[in-house]
């Protein structure tokens, strides 16, 4: 990272706690400077001041404390902050938690060096996000349609292919100035299986794409910085580079779970179910760092990974999650027991920015309609299947097994597309071939003029017919 310290030695270790050391003399020592760490035997390793009062300091370890006594161990202070080496080399490679180099090429040679702390954006500064981004995923690019400058998570639960979806979108998803395009992926608390199979996957050789993987067993520390200097990485391609950025991390749960334990160790109060009160300011820090500028080419878009604790939808992580980002993408367990692949549940899911970014010269002028109509018709035909377990298949009327037969085939033939990426088009053409079996007259969502335009009906000698 381009650490240079300072001559000021400190040997006043207090005690040692989880990650954390605790340091006499807090006085000196500057909130949020760097230190080296000495141990008895010589090994040197980073750190950062975490809080400071008049009698300690309290500094998190950066690579872990192992090693670490109050005895011969000794402190250097540096007058810095942490920050990250950014450069237009970043692009192809693959990097750590702390942003070294582990794809076994050569250290980037930084053009700029940036606090990874980020800087606040100011709202008036911000402009309104209104562009499309294409990932492939018809479930999200026609219902839940992601728009550059927006941070929309998805709820997964555990055992569900989250980390399928995920390399899906990271080598898939597209703008329409896609030379300009930069993705960059933070992967949090992985285990090695889960790193081999990123690395195997992502096709950093042929897009622009930049990877930090932290790994299970990496220091709890280093997983609060990760995300960090990935945004770091984005706000310098964005706002100086003007770079259309979009920053996938998966998975936040592990990041809250490393602040509880952080927490814990710091002997904090704890608030809902362990974790800090603090847990929705500290996210906001990550979640408000993506956004579009006044005057600005560039942007920082997110994609948010979190795996819903026991499915529950009101435990800390997703509620807070929810407050700050703008809408969800929720992962259902009975999908993907069906073989859907993504199992995206579009009835629960939501994007609160869609309008802004589809429709003529976006995506295509039938859009919100076409959208509006398939979702009410899947509905319906969600009604109408738990109904069936009720009074039975024989019992409905031809109407909702019309609508029983539509909620099958658009969960086989839309949402699931297996290991295949769809362009708009292609999505939204799907979407009208499923309608086809409706009578005009049901359709009621869509517009008179767009149903002259789209709707038609294949005959039984194979010919087409529009109304």
């Amino acid at each position: 990272m381009g650490i240079s310290l300072s001559s000021f030695e400190y040997d006043s270790v207090e005690y040692v706690s989880g990650p954390l050391l605790f340091v006499e003399g807090g006085d000196r020592f500057p909130a949020g400077s760097l230190v080296e760490i000495t141990d008895k035997k010589g090994g040197v390793r980073l750190g950062q001041t975490l809080e400071v009062s008049r009698d300690k300091a309290v500094i998190q370890v950066l690579e872990g404390t192992s090693g670490l006594g109050t005895t011969g161990t000794t402190v250097r202070l540096e007058s810095d902050i942490i920050k990250a080496n950014v450069s237009r080399d970043m692009i192809g490679r693959v990097f750590d938690g702390l942003s070294r180099p582990i794809d076994g090429k050569p250290d980037v040679i930084a053009e700029a060096r940036l606090p990874v702390a980020g800087f606040p954006i100011n709202p008036i500064s911000r402009s309104r996000p209104d562009e499309f981004i294409q990932t492939g995923i018809s479930a999200i690019d026609c219902f839940n349609t992601l728009v550059r400058g927006q941070k929309l998570p998805v709820f997964s639960e555990a055992g569900l292919p989250s980390a399928e979806l995920v390399i899906s979108i990271l080598n898939n998803s597209t703008v329409a100035d896609d030379s300009k395009f930069l993705v960059i992926f933070a992967a949090l608390g992985i285990t090695r299986r889960e790193q081999s199979i990123y690395q195997k996957n992502l096709v950093t050789g042929d897009r622009n794409l930049i990877a930090f993987l932290n790994l299970a067993n990496d220091p709890v520390i280093e997983r609060l910085l990760t995300p960090r200097f990935a945004l770091t990485v984005a706000e310098y391609f964005a706002f100086e580079l003007d770079y259309q950025v979009l920053v996938i991390m998966n998975d936040m749960t592990n990041y809250c779970t490393a602040l509880r334990e952080v927490s814990a160790a710091r002997e904090e109060v704890p608030g809902r179910r362990g974790y800090p009160g603090y847990m929705y300011t500290d996210l906001s820090s990550l979640y408000e760092r993506a956004g579009m500028l006044k005057g600005s080419e560039g942007s920082i878009t997110q994609l948010l990974v979190l795996t819903v604790p026991d499915g529950d939808i009101t435990h800390p992580i997703p509620d807070l999650t929810g407050y700050i980002t703008e809408g969800q993408i929720v992962l259902a367990n009975h999908l993907h027991k069906k073989g859907v692949f993504p199992p995206i549940d579009v009835l629960p899911s939501l994007s609160r920015l869609m309008n802004n970014g589809i429709g003529l010269g976006k995506t295509r002028e039938d859009h919100r309609e076409l959208a509006n109509q398939l979702y009410a018709c899947y509905a319906k035909g969600i009604d109408v299947r738990k109904l069936i377990t009720i009074v039975g298949e024989d019992a409905i009327s031809e109407t909702d097994s019309l609508y029983l037969e539509f909620a099958n085939r658009f969960e086989k033939e839309l949402i699931n597309q297996g290991g295949d990426a769809r362009e708009i088009n292609q999505t939204l053409d799907i979407g009208w071939d499923l309608l086809k079996d409706f009578p005009k007259e049901q359709l009621t969502r869509i517009d008179k003029d767009t149903l002259l335009r789209y709707y038609s009906v294949i005959l039984e000698d194979g010919s087409i017919s529009s109304i």
